[in-house]
C-alpha cells in the first residue's frame, strides 16, 4: 500500500531523493566509500556544499549582494545568531509575534537588547497573521515568521519598510518566488522544504555584517561562514547531500514559480474540501491559511477513532494536528504529491457519507 505523508517535518522527500542517498551510504561516487564516513574536505564532498550552495542562489535567484550559507543548529540557532549580528550594542529591533517559532525568535532576542513586539496574534491562539502594525524607523532589523506550522498560517505579503527585514522562512522556502533583494536575512531549516534535518540556510546581505560593535563567537558571526564558504567545522555531508539532490529535483520540475503552482492546486483542493464538508472546520483564518499546512478539526470528536481508522486503511499518515492546536494538520510541502491530497480527500468524502 502507497503511504501519503503528510508530516510537517521532517517532511517528505522525493522517492529519488532517498534512492540516491541510499547508494551513496554504500559506495558514494564509485569510491567504495561511503558519504557517511568521508572529510568534508574531500574534492567531491567539497563539490557537494559548492552544489548546493549554487542552487539556492539559481532558484531563488539571489542578488551579488548576498551570500548563501549553510550552518547546524537548524532554525533555533538562527535566532540568537541573527541578533548577534544584526543588532547593535544598545540597539533595537522590531519583530513580529505570528506563532511559537516567532515567540522563540523573541525570547532569544531579548537576551541582546531591547525588542519592540510589533504586533501579536497570540490571543486568539495565533489564528491570524498580525497586519496594520507599523515597523519603527530606529530599529536596527524588523524580523517576521513567513509560515507558521503548527497554527496554519502564512504571511501573503511582506511589509515595505526602510530597515533591514529578516525573515524566519523555515516551513515554505522555496514553496513561491520571494525577491530576495527585499530581504537583509534569509534563513530557514532544512527539514520542511529542503532535505533532511541537519542544517539551516542562511541567505545574509553582505554589507549589514560587522556593524554591531559585539564580540561574536566565530561560529555565531555570519562572515566567518561567508569567508570559509560554509566550511568552516565539520558539516554534515549527507544532510547537505540530501538538500543538494532535492535542489536538483526541484529544478528538474521547473524550479520554484513551477512548484508554485502545484502547490496551489494542492492547497485549494484542500481547503476547498475542508470549506464544503460540514463534519470539519479549519481553524485559521481563511485569507491567512497556509498553503504548506492546513489545520482542521471535526466537530463531532466522538467519531474521531472511525476518521482515524479510515485515514489509516487509505495509508494517509502524519496528519495529527500539533498538540497546541488539536485536530489534524495536512503538511503540504514540495515533494507532497498532488495525489495524495486527492487521496486524503477522497477519505473526507467517504467519512462525510457514512456519518454526515
Amino acid at each position: 500500500m502507497k503511504v501519503h505523508n503528510f508530516s510537517a517535518g521532517p517532511c517528505i522527500l522525493p522517492q529519488v531523493v532517498f534512492d540516491k542517498m541510499a547508494e551513496a551510504c554504500l559506495n558514494f561516487n564509485n569510491s567504495g566509500t561511503s558519504i557517511l564516513e568521508i572529510s568534508h574536505r574531500r574534492k567531491d564532498a567539497v563539490e557537494v556544499m559548492d552544489t548546493a550552495r549554487a542552487l539556492v542562489k539559481e532558484l531563488m535567484n539571489v542578488p551579488e549582494t548576498h551570500d548563501v550559507l549553510f550552518m547546524q543548529g537548524g532554525a533555533s540557532l538562527q535566532f540568537p545568531t541573527v541578533a548577534y549580528n544584526l543588532l547593535k550594542e544598545g540597539g533595537k529591533a522590531a519583530y513580529l509575534d505570528s506563532g511559537k517559532w516567532a515567540a522563540n525568535a523573541i525570547k532569544e532576542a531579548k537576551r541582546f537588547g531591547e525588542i519592540n513586539v510589533v504586533a501579536s496574534s497570540k490571543e486568539d491562539n495565533y489564528n491570524y497573521v498580525p497586519k496594520g502594525y507599523e515597523i519603527p524607523t530606529d530599529v536596527d532589523y524588523f524580523h517576521c515568521t513567513s509560515n507558521n506550522t503548527i497554527f496554519g498560517t502564512q504571511m501573503k505579503e511582506f511589509p515595505t519598510t526602510n530597515v533591514p527585514v529578516v525573515c524566519d522562512m523555515s516551513s515554505d522556502i522555496l514553496s513561491k518566488h520571494v525577491d530576495v533583494s527585499k530581504f537583509g536575512v534569509i534563513y530557514a531549516g532544512a527539514q520542511k522544504n529542503m532535505g533532511p534535518a541537519g542544517s539551516a540556510v542562511a541567505i545574509v546581505q553582505k554589507d549589514l555584517l560587522g556593524k554591531t560593535g559585539r564580540n561574536i563567537p566565530d561560529y555565531l558571526n555570519y562572515a566567518t561562514h561567508i569567508a570559509k564558504e560554509s566550511s568552516f567545522n565539520t558539516w554534515p555531508v549527507i544532510a547537505i547531500y540530501g538538500v543538494m539532490l532535492n535542489l536538483q529535483w526541484l529544478k528538474e520540475q521547473g524550479g520554484v514559480d513551477a512548484i508554485a503552482k502545484i502547490n496551489t492546486a494542492k492547497a485549494e483542493a484542500m481547503y476547498a474540501e475542508i470549506d464544503r464538508n460540514g463534519l470539519f472546520t479549519g481553524t485559521a483564518n481563511v485569507e491567512d491559511r497556509s498553503q504548506m499546512n492546513a489545520t482542521f478539526v471535526l466537530n463531532n470528536e466522538d467519531v474521531k477513532a472511525e476518521f482515524d481508522a479510515m485515514l489509516k486503511e487509505a495509508g494517509v499518515v502524519s496528519l495529527a494536528g500539533h498538540r497546541d492546536v488539536g485536530g489534524y494538520r495536512a503538511s503540504m510541502y514540495n515533494a507532497l504529491p498532488l495525489e495524495s491530497v486527492k487521496v486524503l480527500v477522497e477519505v473526507m468524502k467517504q467519512f462525510e457519507q457514512k456519518f454526515g
